[in-house]
């Protein structure tokens, strides 16, 4: 099989491999680079648990081809804590408990920044679209929700 090369910032680190034509993002992600926080979920782009941001855009890895990210920005969950400190959003996560299993929660949290970074103050209806393409099945989305919201309040310096 051909290898391709590409070159992406992820987490605003450089990253240079080749890879198989063809290969899924969320692949190369895992596998080539060895960031897990992308969870390999249904493969066919409707559960959003591969969500990440591409140059501040969310997009489904698991449908995107490796070799289209050349020269682009990656942003994962794994480039939201500050070393120890959580951002926020994690901390509004585990403060409100809308992780339960954990496995939509990295997807949930991108789509959560990619919101917060255009919109700093949302409303309930914009985070319910922000994340209308990622799937939990423990929540209820309600806990999620209301995380997000505390920590856009937050972000903001205001009481959630």
């Amino acid at each position: 099989m051909a290898k391709t090369p590409v070159t992406f910032n992820l987490n605003d680190n450089a990253v240079a491999l080749f890879v198989d034509s063809g290969a899924s993002l969320i692949d190369v992600l895992r596998r080539g680079v060895g960031d897990l926080t992308p969870k390999q979920g249904c493969a066919q782009g409707t559960c959003g648990a591969c969500t990440v941001l591409i140059d501040g855009v969310p997009h489904l890895s698991c449908l995107t081809l490796a070799e289209t990210v050349t020269g682009r920005s990656i942003f994962t969950v794994a480039g939201l804590a500050d070393g120890p400190r959580l951002h926020p959003l994690q901390a509004a996560f585990m403060e409100g408990f809308a992780a339960q299993c954990g496995f939509c929660t990295s997807g949930m949290l991108t789509a959560a920044k990619a919101l917060l970074d255009r919109t700093p103050n949302p409303s309930r209806a914009d985070v319910v679209e922000a994340i209308s393409g990622n799937l939990c099945r423990c929540t209820g989305y309600e806990p999620i929700v209301d995380a997000i919201l505390s920590a856009a309040a937050t972000m903001q310096g205001r009481a959630a």
